[in-house]
């Protein structure tokens, strides 16, 4: 855990959030400045700064990722008009809390390509 970190003091219950799940590997919570109707993040336990920082011993934590934003994506009954599932990384690629997490946005129409 980062002190630092926003996501991290999140999932020590340290500041305020709408949690969907919480198990032992991951938080799933709302975003707080949602870019969709639903939008949800995906975020791991384990502090991983980007995705260029995972290695291959990481490889079950994004699958697992990926098929959690499933079950919220069935749960919250998005899965059959559809979703979209993004990672940011860095600045460039619009990150700007340094965890990684996988959002999951649904609810209206995704357009392509998305900005």
């Amino acid at each position: 855990m980062e002190e630092t970190c926003i996501f991290c003091k999140i999932i020590q219950k340290q500041l305020p959030a709408t949690i969907l799940l919480d198990d032992p590997e991951l938080i799933v919570i709302e975003d707080i400045k949602p870019r969709a109707p639903s939008h949800f993040l995906i975020i791991p336990k384990q502090h991983i700064a980007t995705i260029n920082n995972t290695e291959n011993q990481d490889q079950q934590l994004l699958g697992y990722m990926i098929l959690t934003a499933k079950k919220i994506a069935q749960l919250k009954a998005l899965n059959d008009f559809g979703y979209r599932l993004v990672f940011n990384v860095n600045p460039g690629g619009g990150q700007d809390v340094y965890h990684i997490h996988l959002h999951l946005l649904g609810g209206r129409q995704m357009t392509w390509p998305p900005g």
